[in-house]
C-alpha cells in the first residue's frame, strides 16, 4: 500500500473479480518476523460493481484494462489497518492512470506466460483517503488492528518509520499495491509477509523470509521494473510509474 507518500454513466464491472467488503485475506501477525496469511485456494467469486464512469481524462478502471486480475480493494472494506471503510472509497474499484493502465497490462501478458495473474490491493487513491490515513495516526487510542498489521509498532511513530505521510504517490494516480497469484487455482503466491503489515519482514531484502519467498518477490519486482515501475524499499507490494503522467497532482475525486 504505501503510506509513505512523496512527494465515471452507470455499468457493471466486466469479468474482473472484485472483492468489496468481503476478507479474503487473513493477515495474522503475532511478531514482526513471522505474520502469517491466509493463502486462498482460489479466486472469489465476481460482484457487479455499478461504475459512475465519471472520471477525469487520462484515467480508466483497471478491470476493463486487466480483467484477468484479481481485485481485493481494501480500503474499501473494514479489513485494513485502520479497521474501517476509507474515506474516498465509494465501490470496491481499482481506478489507475490510463499511461500507468497500458504499462500493467505489460506486466499482467508477461507474468501470464509465467502462470501467474495479478492481486490489487490499491491504485489511485484520493486524497481525502489520505487525510483518514493521517487522523487515524493521530489516534493513539484506536489500535483495534494492531495485532493483524503493526503489532510491534507504536502507530504514532509510522511518519518517521516511512509509513504514512501527509501526501501519497497513490494520489497522482500511477502507484499501484498488487501481488501475484497463481493463475490455475488463484491462490496467492507466498510472499513471507502479508499486505499492509507495518514491519521489517515488509522490506523488499528483508532477511526474514526464506530463498523462496524471497525469489517470488523478486518475481514481481522484476516484472514491473521491465515496464517502467518503481519498487519502494520498505514494501514490497508498492510500486509507482517512473515516468507517471501527473508527477506534481495530487487528486482527490471519489473511487467510484
Amino acid at each position: 500500500m504505501k503510506l509513505r507518500i512523496t512527494g465515471r454513466k452507470l455499468g457493471l464491472v466486466s469479468c474482473a473479480l472484485i472483492l468489496g467488503g468481503a476478507t479474503l485475506l487473513t493477515a495474522t501477525a503475532a511478531t514482526a518476523a513471522a505474520p502469517k496469511i491466509q493463502n486462498t485456494a482460489a479466486a472469489p467469486a465476481q460482484s457487479k460493481v455499478e461504475k459512475k464512469h465519471n472520471l477525469p481524462g487520462g484515467f480508466v478502471y483497471l478491470d476493463e484494462v486487466i480483467p484477468t486480475a484479481q481485485y481485493e480493494i481494501r480500503y474499501y472494506s473494514e479489513n485494513n489497518f485502520t479497521g474501517t471503510r476509507v474515506d474516498g472509497y465509494k465501490a470496491p474499484l481499482a481506478i489507475f492512470s490510463r499511461t500507468a493502465a497500458n504499462a500493467l497490462k505489460k506486466v499482467s501478458d508477461d507474468l501470464d506466460g509465467k502462470g501467474y495473474i495479478l492481486r490489487i490491493y490499491d491504485a489511485y487513491r484520493p486524497q481525502k483517503a489520505v487525510n483518514h490515513f493521517v487522523r487515524w495516526s493521530q489516534d493513539a487510542a484506536d489500535i483495534k488492528m494492531k495485532q493483524q498489521y503493526y503489532p510491534k509498532l507504536d502507530k504514532r511513530n509510522l511518519f518517521k518509520l516511512g509509513f504514512i505521510s501527509k501526501k501519497s504517490g497513490h494520489s497522482r494516480g500511477s502507484t499501484i499495491d498488487l501481488t501475484l497469484a497463481d493463475k490455475k487455482t488463484g491462490a496467492l503466491v507466498d510472499m513471507g509477509s502479508p499486505y499492509d503489515f507495518f514491519g521489517e519482514i515488509s522490506y523488499y531484502n528483508t532477511t526474514l523470509v526464506n530463498s523462496t519467498q524471497h525469489a517470488n518477490r523478486k518475481v514481481l519486482k522484476d516484472a514491473m521494473s521491465k515496464q517502467g515501475f518503481k519498487p519502494y524499499t520498505k514494501e514490497w507490494w508498492h510500486f509507482t510509474l517512473i515516468k507517471e503522467p501527473y508527477p506534481q497532482q495530487y487528486f482527490n475525486f471519489n473511487v467510484e
